[in-house]
């Protein structure tokens, strides 16, 4: 299995206190992680496929029970499927929640279920596709306690996570190659939420969701 190393996985080795990075024959490194590497000066090792296996899933041990519901219209059909696979294979548990033909549908329908999963604990993250990131994540943030991100970048999916602890990605098929998309929402999922002062932040949102509902 190919692995993909972003700057959030080069950033989670640098605080465990380690210097070295294991790779094998068609793991692809991001540029922002190559960055980060020569920042911290990491030593990259490649090792054949049959030797210290156990490596390619270190990364992940963390994730074991994550679940995860995603959900796209027609427009991101295709790329779900792709993208379920990609998560699959890092162990979450994915729920698929629609729409399972390319016939033409209602983004808001979609949207609305997968918000619904996460609002209620039935899953930890929400993943949406449609053609551009944005109608979906209108619709779930109509949902109280949903924080979704639009995100076209790592860093808007690491700031999503660290400062506003989204708990609902939101990517664009249309606007973002398939292999862009996966490295987004690697980045998304491996970000832990900062606290401090962007809880005090989050807990303003929280007053203005709580006054809008009772008005």
């Amino acid at each position: 299995m190919k692995m993909l190393f972003t700057e959030a996985d080069i950033l989670h080795l640098a605080r465990e206190g380690k210097k070295f990075l294991i790779i094998h024959d068609g793991d692809i490194i991001t540029p922002s992680a190559m960055d980060q590497i020569r920042a911290l000066n990491i030593t990259v090792t490649k090792e054949s496929k049959n030797k210290s296996q156990h490596v390619k899933d270190s990364f992940y041990k963390s994730l074991d029970g994550n679940k995860i519901a995603i959900g796209s219209d027609h427009t991101g059909f295709k790329l779900k499927a792709e993208i379920s696979k990609f998560l699959k294979e890092r162990k979450y548990l994915v729920t698929d929640v629609g729409t399972f033909t390319e016939e033409s549908c209602d983004y808001p329908d979609i949207a609305y279920t997968v918000a619904k999963k996460v609002a209620a604990n039935e899953v930890d993250f929400g993943v949406l596709i449609d053609a551009t990131g944005i109608p979906s994540a209108i619709t779930a943030n109509k949902v109280k306690g949903i924080r979704a991100a639009t995100c076209y970048n790592e860093f808007s999916a690491q700031s999503a996570r660290e400062h506003n602890n989204a708990n609902v990605l939101v990517v664009g098929a249309k606007s973002l190659d398939e292999e862009s998309i996966k490295t987004i929402i690697d980045v998304f999922l491996k970000t832990e939420f900062g606290g401090g002062r962007h809880q005090r932040r989050l807990d303003k949102i929280t007053e203005i969701e709580e006054t809008q509902n009772k008005g």
